[in-house]
């Protein structure tokens, strides 16, 4: 449990996880040492042959058909790493480009790259010593795959570009210099090996499904306790209800609520005065748990991708070179649209609930969560930022899949956009969780207004006591800056200590 060991074929979205934002080790099992040995004296031959082989020794998209000489190879493939990095905009963060490098290294060691030891050795030596290339987030059209920016993750390998070190940025050489990493070479079919495949929206689209997961258990207790807020009907969460309609995600939703109002003295039931409650509580299994089966649909998606070769052209262990298309996004450009759908919904129902807790003529409760509004505003001015964020990820909910733009000449004449798709998906989930941060904090102070601190569900009870031992109940605006406070429950969210509290305390992994 100490090492991630890298086969090829056995990479979980919990290991991307580990490795990027935990920083465990990784090292090479030896059957895929064999494979890529195998690979290697493939293209090795090819060269001695001098058999003329697209990516080995040709030029690269629409001039495949121009012959590279045997003394210009290496050239080839440095000068495919120069001109490829196109990159502009903002660095990919730590763990982003961390999960890149380890996919990348995971598609390269199933052995059908042609990509010598040494060199996939180099990459993982950086990431193991933490030398983070800095990628710029945008330039790919995921098709050719991730070009661009997996062009800067390489140029450190090379001694060129830039790269983050202790904390530090750095020219590529200073950096390698500095963690003790040799710079190389690049022999024949690497820089097409490390530069052509699905890495980047891979590994940015697994760490936003990885916290989408986490998000939706959250949004199941931010849910469960503005449900108790307002004293929530429990029978539209009875299971009788949801086995008639066996979408895997509702049951598993209303499950969870039960478990979480487990116990509850502020859930009622329905009565000819209340018979109903509205959407945004009575549906939670429904709309929660759409979200849910739409996010394990993905997880499959990403887990599959991060275990493929990507990679073109391949190189069959019976020695057969294959061009192909495996390097297109689209297989993952639409999963990840659908993927940003999903939390925006979550984002959607969430900012709904709100404002059912912030207005007076729906919660019953002082205007805008506060005991003396008029002179305090309270949590007034949250619902406004939630309406914001929530909007923003409607615009961008919009699918990237959809669009196209030829490139190369026309050779690449359709391409995926998955890039754009997963950083949107990224962008769309940081928005939602700001969101049921809110919904949480502010149910909390709901709670605190009606009196009804104890006595809540065994989970709601747990999530209550958590956030009020890092942010407490707000009686004055001149006693706080609310941006603050906002951020301290966003961190609980953030650092998943909140959902580890409930989690661990009532032993069970709340349904995903």
């Amino acid at each position: 449990m100490n090492k991630v060991i890298l086969d090829g074929k056995s990479l979980t979205l919990e290991d991307v996880i580990r490795v990027s934002r935990e920083f465990v080790e990784c090292e090479i099992s030896q059957d895929a040492i064999n494979d890529v040995e195998l690979s290697r004296k493939i293209v090795d031959d090819i060269v001695r042959e001098k058999r003329v082989v697209y990516g080995i020794n040709t030029g690269f998209g629409s001039l495949c058909n121009v012959s590279i000489s045997q003394d210009d190879t290496e050239q080839l493939q440095e000068n495919l790493i120069r001109t490829h990095s196109t990159g502009f905009g903002d660095p990919l963060k730590e763990d982003a480009v961390r999960a890149i490098m380890l996919i990348r290294i995971n598609s390269l060691l199933k052995g059908y790259s042609g990509i010598r030891l040494s060199t996939i050795q180099t990459l993982l030596d950086m990431l193991n010593k933490k030398v983070t290339p800095h990628i710029p987030e945008k330039g790919s059209l995921g098709a050719s795959g991730d070009l661009a920016p997996l062009a800067h993750m390489v140029l450190p390998m090379l001694g060129l570009g830039k790269a983050y070190f202790n904390g530090e940025l750095l020219s590529g050489k200073e950096a390698m210099e500095k963690a003790g990493v040799p710079v190389i070479k690049l022999d024949a079919k690497e820089g097409l090996a490390l530069i052509n495949g699905t890495t980047v929206l891979t590994g940015i689209g697994a760490l936003a499904t990885y916290d989408a997961i986490e998000l939706l258990k959250l949004s199941d207790i931010a849910g469960a306790l503005s449900l108790e807020v307002h004293h929530g009907i429990s029978s539209p969460f009875e299971e009788e209800l949801h086995i008639i309609r066996p979408q895997s995600g509702q049951l598993a939703t209303a499950r969870n609520i039960r478990t979480l109002i487990e116990g509850s003295q502020y859930t009622t039931v329905a009565t000819p005065q209340r018979v109903q409650d509205p959407y945004t509580l009575r549906c939670i299994p429904q709309i929660h748990g759409a979200s849910k089966d739409s996010i394990a649909y993905v997880k499959q998606k990403v887990e599959i991708e991060i275990n493929s070769v990507t990679d073109n052209p391949i190189v069959t262990p019976a020695g057969h070179v294959i061009s192909g298309g495996n390097f297109h996004g689209e297989p993952m450009a639409q999963p990840f649209d659908f993927l940003g759908i999903a939390i925006s919904e979550i984002g959607n129902v969430s900012e709904r609930r709100v404002e059912r807790l912030v207005n007076k003529q729906l919660s019953g409760l002082p205007s805008f969560l506060v005991k003396y509004p008029g002179l305090n505003s309270g949590f007034m001015i949250t619902q406004y930022a939630c309406a914001s964020l929530a909007s923003e990820n409607k615009i961008l909910s919009h699918p990237a899949s959809v669009d196209s733009i030829p490139s190369c000449e026309n050779q690449e004449d359709f391409v995926s956009m998955g890039t754009t798709a997963a950083r949107k998906a990224s962008e769309i989930l940081k928005n939602s969780r700001r969101i049921v941060a809110t919904e949480i904090m502010a149910a909390c102070q709901a709670l605190d207004l009606k009196g009804e601190t104890t006595g809540l569900g065994v989970g709601t009870q747990l999530a209550y006591n958590h956030v009020r031992k890092h942010v407490g109940f707000i009686e004055h605006d001149k006693d706080i800056e609310i941006y603050d406070e906002l951020n301290k429950v966003s961190a609980l969210l953030e650092d998943s200590s909140l959902l580890r509290v409930v989690e661990s305390a009532l032993q069970l992994d709340i349904q995903f």
